[in-house]
């Protein structure tokens, strides 16, 4: 069990580590909100790592081979989803609108910051196959349904400290100077590489539909 578990932890950890959805939300957050939003953020993909593990125990891999649609549902999800928040970024831009990062007034509320989390780790189809493949391993090495759950905390407290640890850095005096001068840059890049990850995920989703 205790192998297992460490293999596929190590697997989670280089995916977490990597860029995507998740890292994009805690930097935007970060850079344009500050340091607690960003945290806030941290706590909703956290959560959402949680939801993932119970959906993963409760059968999600074999759902999802029954139903291969509700993958391509997913993309389209969280591929509108990435595009909202990539169209929004651009026009922040052209309304000149969160240029720089605000103390007061303006902030994401607490719960929006979490619900940006939850709702950008819930909606990557990227996760849905991550956990497919690590509850098929875990299971295939003969862990019980109820032990795979019991890897959701070790996610989720893997999440909190990677994420949190790119929200720390992000969110630093140094970064936020940086973001206020070069604001229009960076939230243009932010908003392209949000709508290519959007786009991406409902082309794939289109051609899904198409086969």
């Amino acid at each position: 069990m205790l192998q297992a578990f460490f293999i596929a932890w190590l697997g989670v950890c280089a995916a977490q580590a990597s860029p995507g959805p998740n890292l994009m939300a805690v930097a935007d957050a970060a850079l344009g909100q500050g340091r607690r939003p960003a945290l806030l953020v941290v706590t909703g993909i956290a959560t959402g790592c949680l939801a993932w593990s119970l959906l993963t125990a409760l059968g999600l891999g074999a759902l999802f081979e029954a139903y291969p649609f509700l993958l391509t549902v997913l993309k389209f999800a969280g591929g509108g989803y990435l595009l909202y928040m990539g169209i929004r970024a651009l026009w922040s831009i052209r309304k000149g609108q969160g240029m720089t990062i605000t103390t007061g007034a303006g902030q994401l509320s607490s719960l929006a910051a979490w619900r940006r989390g939850f709702v950008v780790v819930m909606t990557n189809p990227k996760a849905a196959l991550m956990w497919s493949a690590i509850a098929t391993f875990l299971l295939g090495a003969g862990l019980s349904q109820w032990q795979v759950l019991a890897f959701g905390p070790v996610v989720a407290i893997t999440a909190l400290t990677i994420y949190g640890t790119y929200g720390l850095l992000f969110s630093t005096g140094m970064a936020m100077s940086a973001y206020n001068r070069f604001a229009r840059i960076i939230q243009g890049v932010f908003g392209l590489a949000f709508g290519a990850l959007g786009g991406t995920l409902v082309w794939s989703g289109l051609r899904d539909l198409r086969s």
